[in-house]
C-alpha cells in the first residue's frame, strides 16, 4: 500500500479527515518534485552496475536524479571475486558490497541512499523509442539513462550430458549452495572443473574447500594460458598438485558419463565420470562437475530489442564513452565490447563504471561536459593467490612473434616451486612486463617500472629477476610507495593519497582498516592490495599521532603475544599470578568477555592450576566456567576423553547406562568419542561420578585444548599397516589432554600411508612408515581446511614428541588469541634460506635457531607433569561441587525440559530449532517500558553473601521466574537482571562474562556475545533489546532484592510462559513433552495489568 492510499484508508477507518489532508498534501508535493527529477535505470546488481550508482551519487550532490536498480538475484550487490571465501564463513553479509543483508536480501544502502532496489526482478524488454524498462515482475521503469551492467553467464560447451543432476556452474552464492547440497546429500568425494583458467582455479578451489578431491580439466596445453607461459605452468601445477589436486591438461571431454552409463543429452542420470575423445585416456571417475570455462555477455536484452548494437560474437558494442548505439543507454562491465574485446576483469569494469557515470552526469546537465574522460583500453595486469599460490603478470608477458624489442630473463627454481620471467627491451632500459609464480611479494613495484614511464630501472637490471625469498637475510614486507599517485588497489583504482585523505578525515579514533576500506574501496575487490592499505594506514595513523591497534581489548595495550611475553618474563612471578594482578599492573578497567578469557587461558598454559579455584571461573567462557559445552536452550554435552579411540566394552555399556539414566541424547563424534547431549548443569557432577567409576577422564571438548588423537587400528589389525598407530595415539593424547592453548587442537595418528586417520587435515599428525612416522603441523579441517605441512621425516616416538613438545609451546606462547595452527603457522616468517614458515620451524624446533628449545620443553614437562583430571577435582570436592547447584536461594531444579520443548529423533530427544530471528519466541520485549513502574514492591532476602561468589553471575528462584545476581566484587556494586536472554528466551546470562565496556558496567550473554548494561538492562552496541532490572540492596549478611509480588512477576518473566516452542519441530513418536503454551504478549500485558490492579486494590483495602 503506497502512501496515498494508506492515507485514504486512514481517513476512511478514523472517520474524519484529521492526518488524511495533511499526508495527501505531503503525498502530492513529493509526487511532483519526483516527476520533476530524471530518471537513471541500471540494469544489474552486478559489482560494476553497483560501482555505477555509488559514482554517479556523488556526482548528483544536489539529488536531481531518482535512480533504480533491477537485480535478478536475492540478495543486493556482492563481491564475485571473493567467492571463494563464503566458504571461510558461509555469511552472504561477508561479500556484501554494502552493508549487511538483512533476512530479505537488501542492505540498508540502498534506502539511505533513496535507491530504488527491486530484488528477484530481472528486466525482460527495453524500448528505447519510449524509454521505458520491464521487469520479469511487470514493472514498468521510465528512464532518462539506462546503463546495461547485465554482466555474463558462465559458457558451457555443448557436451553431452551436462544436463545431468551434478552439473554446476560457479558463478553466484547459489550455485556454491548448491554444489554443497548436492555433495552433502551424494556423499561426492570427487569432483571435476572444466576449465583452467583464471576462474577455473577458483571453482577447483571451492571444490577442495568442500573437502573433494578436485582435478582440472583444461583443453589447452597449459593452464592459464591468457597470463602464463609454459614455465609459469610447470610452477602453477607443481605447487596444485603438492595440495592434492590432479591437473589434465590438452584434456578433450567428449561427454559426462551418467551413473546408468549413457552419453546423451537426455538423460537425468546423476554425473559419474568424464570421458575423452584423447587417445588413451581411460575414463575419469567423478561425482561432480563444476564447468568454469569461459563467460559470454548476456547480451540477450539488447539483442531482442533490436535497436542496440551487439558485436558478432556478442555483446553491446560501445563508444569510448561506454554509449551504445542509442545514445540514452550506456554499457559497461563483461556485457561491453569496446574495440572488439570484452574485459573480464573488475578493474576495468570499475573504470567503466566512472567514466559511464560522468558521461551520463554530463547528459543530464548535473556536470558540466568539460573534460570528461575516455576510455581507451585497461591495464590487464593482475595478481592473485590462486590455491595458495602466488600468480601474477604484468605488461607485455607474452610478447608476439613479430615484437623484436624483447630481451628475456628466465628464473625458474623446480625445487621451491617458483618461475618468473622478466621482459625488458633489447636496450635492457625499460622493464615491459612479466610472469611471477609462486613468489610475487616485489609485483607492485615490477608492476609500476613496467607501466609507468616515470621510473628507472636499478643499474644492474638482473638484480629484480631473484625472487625476494631467496636474496639472502630476512624477508622483508614490499615498502609501499610513498607517492600520492601511487596506485594501492587495482580493483578499484584508489591511489596512495586518497587513502591517506580518507584516514585524515575519519581521525584518530574512526580510522579502522574497515572503516577506510568503506570509504575508499580500497581492499574492497580482490583483497590483495589489503598488506598495503594496512601498512599505509598505520604509517598515517602514527604520523597522526596514533597508531594502529592490536591491541587485546580496551582493557590491555597488548596483543595476546606480547602480554603472554610480559607475563611470562615478569621477574616477579608472584605478581601476575592472577587476572587482578595482571589487569593492575598491564591493564584497567574491569576486564570483559575478552580479555578474561584470554588471559586465563595464558594462565592456565603457565601455572597450570584449577581453572575453577582461586576466583578462576570467574575469568573462564561458559563451556570452561560449567566445564562443558553449553548447546542450544541452554543444557550443555558430556564427551568424555577417549584416547586414541580405544575403548573397553565395559566403558560402552557404562556410556549407554548414564546416557539412558539422564535421558541424554547419544551420537559418535568427528573424532572418535562419544558426546552425551541434553545435560542440565546440576546433573552435570552426578554424570561425571557415574562415568568417572567407568575409568573416564574429562575430554576438555569445552575448552580451547587438545580435543582428540584420532587413529586407525594400524600394524595391530590392518594388513596395511606398518606401525601401531592405536598405541601411539594413546601415549599422544595422554601426553597433551588438558593443556590449553589460544585455540583448539586436533590430531590423528596413521598406521600407513593411506592416510585413515586424516592425520595431514589436523593441527598436527603423524603417519606411520617403515622407519618411523613422518610429523605434520598446522592443518586443520573446517570451513576452510588447510593441509598440515611436513616438518620431519622417518623420526622415531620420542623424537616427534620432542618435536611436538616445541611446536606446541612455541603456538601457545606466540599466536594471536583465538587463532588455529593453521594461520598462525602461515604468518611465521620464511626461513634464512626461504622455504616459507615450514622452514622458520624447522630452524626453530629442530636446530634451536633461536635459543630457546629449553625452555620449550621446560614449560611443556612442567605441563604434563602437573596434569590434572577437572571433573574428578569437581566430583571429589563438596566447595566446587556447589558451584554446579542451579539455584542459590532453593534446592528445587528446573527441568530442562520445561525451558524448552524436546521432540523426539530416531528414537532419541533433541531440543525444538529455535526461530529465526525476528519470529515469535525471539527478541523478547516486556510489554511496557518499564512493566513493574506501578506495582508495589517489597525487599526480599534471596541469600548470603557468601552465596554469590565474586565476579560472575549467580542464579536464583522467585517462585516459578528466574533471576541472574551479580556480584561485582570488582566495582563493590550488586546488580539483578532476568535470566532470560531476550534473544533466543534461553535462560543463561547468570552464565555470562561480567566486565565493563568504556566504564559501564556490562554481561556478555554466553550464547551469541550480545552485552547488556547491568545497571539499566539496555543492549549494548546498535541491538534494540533491554532487560528487566531489579535493585539490589546488603543488609548485613543478607542479599535482598527489591521486587513486585510473586505473580505479578511470573506473569512477565515466569519460566513456563517464557518456555520456546516449535511447532513445526517433527515428533515422530508422538511424545514430546507438553506443558501449557506460553502467554502471548498480549494476555502477558492483560494479565500484569489485572495484577496491578488488584495490587492496588489489597492496599487501599489494607489503607
Amino acid at each position: 500500500m503506497n502512501l496515498l492510499s494508506f492515507s485514504i484508508f486512514l481517513g476512511f477507518i478514523t472517520g474524519t479527515a484529521i492526518g488524511f489532508a495533511p499526508l495527501l498534501k505531503s503525498y502530492l508535493q513529493r509526487t511532483a518534485l519526483d516527476a520533476e527529477k530524471k530518471k537513471v535505470v541500471v540494469i544489474g546488481n552486478g559489482m560494476v552496475g553497483q560501482r555505477f550508482m555509488e559514482n554517479f551519487l556523488k556526482l548528483d550532490k544536489n539529488k536531481e536524479c531518482i535512480l533504480s536498480t533491477f537485480c535478478e538475484e536475492p540478495r543486493a550487490a556482492y563481491n564475485r571475486v571473493r567467492l571463494t571465501s563464503y566458504f571461510e564463513t558461509r555469511d552472504p553479509s561477508s561479500l556484501t558490497m554494502t552493508s549487511e543483508f538483512n533476512e530479505e536480501g537488501r542492505t540498508a544502502w540502498y534506502d539511505e541512499n533513496n535507491v530504488e532496489l527491486l530484488l528477484n526482478d530481472k528486466a525482460v524488454s527495453i524500448d528505447t523509442k519510449a524509454k521505458k524498462v520491464v521487469g520479469a515482475s511487470g514493472k514498468e521503469i521510465d528512464y532518462d539513462i539506462a546503463v546495461m551492467a547485465t554482466g555474463s553467464y558462465p559458457f558451457v560447451p555443448p557436451i553431452p550430458g551436462k544436463q545431468r543432476p551434478g552439473v554446476f556452474v560457479y558463478r553466484t552464492i547459489e550455485d556454491l549452495e548448491a554444489m554443497l547440497a548436492y555433495a552433502k546429500e551424494n556423499n561426492v568425494k570427487s569432483a571435476a572443473v572444466i576449465g583452467g583458467g583464471l576462474l577455473g582455479l577458483e571453482a577447483a578451489k571451492a571444490a577442495k574447500d568442500m573437502g573433494l578431491k578436485s582435478h582440472v580439466i583444461e583443453f589447452a596445453p597449459i593452464l592459464m594460458c591468457r597470463q602464463i607461459d609454459q614455465g609459469g605452468h610447470d610452477a602453477l601445477v607443481g605447487k596444485i598438485e603438492e595440495m592434492g589436486l590432479e591437473v589434465h591438461c590438452d584434456a578433450r571431454t567428449e561427454s559426462f558419463v551418467g551413473q546408468d552409463g549413457t552419453t546423451d543429452d537426455e538423460s537425468m542420470s546423476p554425473v559419474s565420470a568424464l570421458r575423452f575423445s584423447n587417445e588413451g585416456w581411460d575414463d575419469l571417475p567423478v561425482e561432480m562437475v563444476i564447468v568454469s570455462c569461459g563467460i559470454k555477455p548476456r547480451d540477450e536484452l539488447a539483442s531482442e530489442c533490436g535497436t542496440i548494437d551487439v558485436g558478432p560474437r556478442g555483446g553491446i558494442l560501445v563508444d569510448n564513452n561506454l554509449r551504445t548505439s542509442e545514445e540514452s543507454v550506456y554499457a559497461i562491465g563483461e556485457i561491453a565490447v569496446h574495440n572488439n574485446f570484452v574485459y573480464g576483469l573488475i578493474a576495468p569494469g570499475y573504470v567503466m563504471a566512472d567514466i559511464a557515470a560522468k558521461c551520463a552526469a554530463s547528459d543530464l546537465g548535473i556536470i558540466n561536459d568539460d573534460d570528461i574522460p575516455e576510455f581507451t583500453g585497461a591495464d590487464l595486469s593482475t595478481k592473485l593467490k590462486l590455491l595458495g599460490c602466488d600468480v601474477a603478470s604484468f605488461g607485455v608477458n607474452q610478447p608476439k612473434p613479430e615484437d623484436e624489442d624483447v630481451s628475456e630473463m628466465v628464473w625458474n627454481d623446480p625445487l621451491s616451486g617458483i618461475y618468473r620471467k622478466l621482459i625488458f627491451n633489447k636496450a635492457g632500459t625499460k622493464l615491459r612486463g612479466g610472469i611471477l609464480v609462486g613468489d610475487a611479494s616485489d609485483y607492485a613495484t615490477l608492476h609500476k617500472l613496467a607501466v609507468t614511464d616515470t621510473e628507472t630501472l636499478p643499474e644492474n637490471p638482473g638484480t629484480l629477476l631473484t625472487p625476494p625469498t631467496s636474496r639472502g637475510g630476512v624477508v622483508e614486507e614490499e615498502t609501499v610507495s610513498t607517492d600520492p599517485a601511487a596506485q594501492i588497489c587495482s580493483c578499484n583504482d584508489v591511489s596512495r593519497g586518497e587513502i591517506v585523505s580518507a584516514i585524515a578525515d575519519l581521525g584518530v579514533d574512526g580510522a579502522t582498516y574497515p572503516a577506510v576500506k568503506k570509504c575508499t574501496k580500497a581492499g574492497s575487490g580482490c583483497g590483495g592490495c589489503e598488506p598495503q592499505v594496512k601498512a599505509i594506514l598505520a604509517e598515517t595513523l602514527e604520523g597522526m599521532g596514533g597508531s594502529l591497534s592490536n591491541h587485546l581489548c580496551e582493557h590491555f595495550p597488548y596483543s595476546r603475544p606480547e602480554l603472554m611475553a610480559l607475563i611470562r618474563t615478569d621477574p616477579d612471578p608472584s605478581s601476575v599470578d592472577s587476572f587482578e594482578k595482571i589487569l593492575k599492573k598491564y591493564g584497567g578497567g574491569d576486564g570483559c568477555e575478552v580479555c578474561k578469557p584470554a588471559v586465563a587461558s595464558m594462565l592456565a598454559s603457565l601455572v597450570n592450576g584449577i581453572i575453577l579455584d582461586d576466583g578462576r571461573d570467574a575469568l573462564q567462557d561458559t563451556n570452561d566456567r560449567s566445564l562443558a559445552n553449553m548447546q542450544r536452550g541452554g543444557s550443555y554435552s558430556v564427551v568424555p576423553r577417549v584416547p586414541g579411540g580405544e575403548l573397553t566394552p565395559d566403558q560402552l555399556i557404562a556410556l549407554g547406562e548414564t546416557a539412558k539414566k539422564y535421558g541424554l541424547y547419544s551420537k559418535i563424534t568427528g573424532g572418535q568419542r562419544v558426546d552425551l547431549f541434553g545435560a542440565a548443569k546440576y546433573e552435570l557432577p552426578d554424570i561425571w561420578e557415574d562415568l568417572g567409576k567407568a575409568g573416564f577422564e574429562s575430554g576438555h571438548a569445552y575448552g580451547k585444548a587438545l580435543r582428540t588423537v584420532k587413529s586407525c587400528v594400524g600394524s595391530t589389525w590392518c594388513r596395511y599397516g606398518v606401525q601401531d598407530s592405536v598405541s601411539f595415539a594413546v601415549r599422544v593424547e595422554n601426553r597433551y589432554k588438558g593443556i590449553r592453548a589460544p585455540h583448539k587442537m586436533k590430531s590423528g595418528v596413521s598406521g600407513c600411508v593411506r592416510e585413515c586417520a586424516e592425520a595431514q587435515a589436523k593441527d598436527f599428525g603423524m603417519i606411520a612408515t617403515e622407519n618411523g612416522y613422518n610429523l605434520y603441523v598446522g592443518g586443520n579441517g573446517g570451513a576452510n581446511p588447510v593441509h598440515a605441512e611436513l616438518l620431519a621425516a622417518d623420526i622415531d616416538e620420542d623424537t616427534v614428541l620432542k618435536y611436538l613438545d616445541r611446536y606446541l609451546m612455541y603456538y601457545i606462547l606466540t599466536a594471536d588469541r583465538l587463532e588455529r595452527t593453521a594461520p598462525w603457522q602461515q604468518r611465521l616468517p620464511s626461513g634464512k634460506n626461504g622455504g616459507g614458515p615450514i622452514e622458520h620451524l624447522k630452524e626453530v624446533i629442530i636446530e634451536d635457531s633461536l635459543g630457546i628449545c629449553d625452555e620449550l620443553d621446560r614449560r611443556m614437562q612442567y605441563l604434563v607433569d602437573t596434569y590434572h583430571d577437572e571433573w574428578a577435582e569437581v566430583v571429589n570436592d563438596p566447595v566446587k561441587r556447589a558451584k554446579f547447584q542451579q539455584f542459590a536461594n532453593s534446592d528445587q531444579n528446573i527441568k530442562k525440559d520445561d525451558m524448552i520443548e524436546f521432540v523426539d529423533i530416531r528414537g532419541q530427544k533433541r531440543p525444538a530449532d529455535w526461530a529465526k530471528d525476528g519470529e515469535a519466541q525471539t527478541n523478547w520485549q516486556a510489554p511496557d517500558e518499564d512493566v513493574f513502574a506501578n506495582s508495589e514492591k517489597n525487599w526480599i532476602t534471596v541469600g548470603k553473601v557468601s552465596d554469590f561468589a565474586p565476579n560472575v553471575g549467580t542464579p536464583i528462584l522467585y517462585s516459578d521466574t528466574q533471576l541472574a545476581i551479580f556480584n561485582n566484587a570488582q566495582r563493590g556494586e550488586w546488580y539483578c537482571t532476568q535470566n532470560m536472554c531476550p534473544h533466543k528466551q534461553a535462560f543463561v546470562l547468570s552464565q555470562g562474562i561480567i566486565g565493563d565496556a568504556a566504564g559501564v558496567a556490562k554481561v556478555a550473554c554466553p550464547l551469541h556475545k550480545k552485552t547488556f548494561d547491568l545497571a539499566d538492562g539496555t543492549e549494548i552496541g546498535e541491538g534494540d533489546l533491554k532487560l528487566i532490572t531489579f535493585p539490589v540492596q546488603i543488609e548485613g549478611d543478607d542479599v535482598k532484592v527489591e521486587l513486585p509480588a510473586e505473580a505479578e512477576v511470573d506473569a512477565i518473566l515466569g519460566t513456563n510462559g517464557l518456555r520456546v516452542t516449535k511447532s513445526e519441530c517433527i515428533d515422530i513418536s508422538g511424545d514430546a513433552l507438553k506443558v501449557p503454551t506460553r502467554k502471548s504478549s498480549s494476555n502477558l500485558r492483560e494479565r500484569s495489568t489485572a495484577l496491578k490492579a488488584t495490587s492496588q486494590g489489597q492496599k487501599q483495602t489494607d489503607k
